[in-house]
């Protein structure tokens, strides 16, 4: 099932005592495989060798997509096939609820032996995907795993995605989720008072503003937060403490061509970048709505009071340098926080789940982190 020895998961879990970086804790976890700085992982470069690189390869259209045919292209771009690592059965369940007129389908995920059980701990698992794209069905088997490592019920929700549906409509669907779970707690069979919600990217992004909101409206629902590899500002000038550097990064010159493509999320651009812009076709007014807290949580007044967070960021990964900077300053707000840095991997690599070591120890932190609720 598994792409990679199981000992090396054992190595990454292995790996537990922070370094200090710009100042605050943070969790660095060697490769497995790549023992170099400046190196990808070695089944993370065999993966991007085999797919991405080929697939950009592909030849050129004559004529130019439409924008419709360019988001349809990127939205089936994203995503991995990956693996079902569970040894016990998972049940599965599906509902359609409707929030702010709006259809959210949402699916539930535990271990079939404890379907009669209640007061189980929850997980609330929201998608990446760039608010354009993604899907519960590729996140599906990393819900299934966290499910069974915590021994939880586990929430996958489908929300509206731009640019037929701008922000906030995808943040209000994830907030009224929240609130829907924790109002019929009962009916799920879990405790209300251990709701842990996490998601990647701009799961991730939708994670940090719902813990913003539940502290501002004093309803206290979330009990855990966990951004994986979240965009946490939409904004690249004028946030204060926050700079985008290529410095930043430790590159082997060898893999320098491979590595730095996959730097481009956040990483400054043109005004004249012709590339389809994920803040364009997410709001209706980008200059406005960008310096939002729900939208870019890290211009946040203050982090004070929020929940307990498990940050993740990728060594090679544009959003590595405001993840961090992100967990720093809630940690200086009082806030607990597990910061880790996954050294040699790139964005996404949850999607690599049973190809990539990381991926699965990532499954066990956050079920870790559902635990100590």
């Amino acid at each position: 099932m598994r792409e990679y020895y199981i000992a090396a998961v054992e190595m990454l879990q292995a790996q537990q005592e922070p370094t200090e970086v710009d100042g605050a804790p943070v969790i660095l976890k060697k490769s497995p495989s790549e023992p170099r700085d400046g190196y990808l992982d070695h089944d993370e470069l065999a993966i991007m060798k085999n797919h991405w690189i080929a697939r950009e390869q592909g030849e050129e259209p004559e004529v130019p997509p439409s924008p419709e045919e360019a988001i349809q292209a990127m939205r089936d771009s994203m995503g991995f096939p990956n693996r079902n690592l569970c040894t016990v059965e998972i049940h599965t369940k599906f509902e359609t609820l409707n929030i702010g007129g709006n259809e959210v389908g949402l699916w539930r995920y535990y271990p079939r032996t404890t379907q009669r059980e209640k007061n189980r701990p929850c997980f609330i698992f929201l998608h990446g995907g760039g608010w354009v794209g993604g899907t519960p069905y590729t996140v599906e088997n990393p819900c299934r795993l966290i499910a069974q490592l915590a021994n939880a019920v586990v929430f996958n929700v489908d929300y509206a995605l731009a640019p037929e549906k701008k922000y906030p409509n995808g943040f209000n669907d994830c907030y009224g989720v929240v609130e829907h779970i924790f109002n019929n707690a009962d009916f799920y069979g879990i405790d209300k008072n251990r709701i842990g919600v996490g998601g990647d990217s701009a799961g991730g992004n939708l994670t940090a503003a719902i813990a913003l909101k539940d502290r501002d409206r004093g309803t206290h629902m979330v009990a855990l937060q966990v951004l994986m590899y979240a965009c946490v500002t939409m904004v690249n000038l004028g946030v204060p403490d926050y700079k985008w550097s290529i410095g930043a990064y430790e590159i082997a010159e060898e893999q320098r061509s491979i590595i730095e493509p996959c730097l481009g999320i956040s990483r400054p651009k043109s005004e004249d970048d012709d590339a389809i812009q994920m803040e364009n076709l997410y709001f209706d007014d980008p200059k406005v709505q960008a310096r939002e807290p729900y939208a870019s949580p890290l211009l946040a007044e203050s982090l004070e009071g929020l929940p307990t967070m498990l940050s993740v960021a990728c060594e090679y990964d544009g959003l590595r340098i405001q993840d961090e900077l992100y967990a720093k300053k809630a940690a200086e707000a009082g806030v607990k926080v597990k910061s880790i840095r996954y050294k040699g991997v790139t964005h996404a690599f949850i999607d690599r789940l049973g190809f990539v070591p990381q991926a699965e120890d990532l499954c066990i932190e956050i079920a870790n982190a559902i635990n100590a609720m």
